[in-house]
């Protein structure tokens, strides 16, 4: 049996779609059908039922992915431990949400990117869940960074760490309106105040007045900035509240730039997960990163 048939076969059966394994393949979608027809007809037996959407694989098409793929896997990782042996420094292409992947996940991946080696060229993007995970899917980032866990096979995924959200604004905020007082509720004095958020649904807000007052918030947005980092900067400048993880607001907490308005007994918490696309932790600069990230995480949460 052609090893290539095998190998557009398993890639059809992660990405359940024609298309989708065609731009990951680097081929044409006629050659995509053409070759999942060819092993059709040498087995004897359908492997996808085709569907509006994409295609479903049979039962057959389910058990031969199931023996072919870590074989399939396995030759992947043969091959490219000898390139990255004897060939010259691979790319790691990185895509996440701006704030975290600049501030976390950034710092620790340039550690990689020295002279010992094994190392690797770093490219990094940014963009929203579903932007970083449809890149991920059509081949565009080996590595991603995503707050949304994927479904399907295409790809797989790995907690990384969890965030825990904080409700702060200048101390002035918190003087006039008598918030950041222990055990005290403050959702009648906040609605007195303006909201700075990253986008007009006010994800941020609206998860943390869900989560903390059972309740949407009252007022909409006065400042809307697309960069969590801008936010901080237009609370510290005195714009209104805003919610924000504490990696990212921790220092200006501590030097008292910023207050925490309440604290909750369970803080709200939001999940990173680390996406690859399955079967490529087989190559090893990916796994390499997707291992020190891991690494690195224990120190975030």
């Amino acid at each position: 049996m052609d090893l290539a048939l095998l190998r557009t076969f398993v890639t059809v059966h992660r990405a359940g779609s024609f298309t989708r394994a065609a731009a990951l393949l680097g081929l044409s979608q006629p050659a995509v059908t053409s070759q999942i027809r060819t092993l059709e007809r040498q087995l004897g037996r359908p492997l996808f039922l085709r569907q509006a959407r994409g295609v479903t694989p049979t039962s057959i098409g389910d058990e031969l992915a199931h023996k072919a793929a870590p074989h399939l896997d396995a030759l992947v990782e043969i091959t490219e431990t000898g390139l990255d042996v004897d060939s010259s420094l691979r790319t790691l292409h990185l895509a996440g949400p701006p704030e975290f992947t600049a501030e976390r996940a950034l710092p620790a991946l340039t550690e990689l990117t020295g002279e010992d080696g094994q190392g690797f060229a770093l490219r990094a993007s940014f963009g929203t869940a579903e932007e970083t995970l449809e890149g991920l899917s059509a081949g565009h980032h080996d590595l991603a960074i995503s707050t949304a866990q994927p479904r399907g096979a295409l790809l797989t995924a790995t907690a990384l760490c969890d965030e825990e959200h904080v409700l702060v604004a200048a101390p002035r905020w918190a003087e006039q309106t008598g918030t950041g007082e222990p055990d005290r509720r403050p959702e009648p004095a906040l609605e007195k105040m303006p909201v700075v958020e990253v986008h007009e649904s006010l994800p941020f807000v609206s998860r943390y007045w869900a989560s903390v007052f059972d309740s949407p918030p009252a007022v909409p947005g006065t400042v809307i900035v697309p960069d969590l980092r801008a936010v901080l900067t237009c609370v510290v400048a005195g714009a209104g509240l805003a919610v924000l993880p504490r990696y990212l607001c921790a220092a200006a907490l501590e030097r008292g730039d910023v207050v925490a308005l309440y604290e909750p007994a369970v803080p709200p918490l939001r999940t990173y997960f680390l996406v690859v696309r399955t079967g490529t932790l087989a190559m090893p600069h990916i796994a390499r990163a997707h291992e020190w990230l891991q690494q690195a995480s224990a120190d975030w949460c």
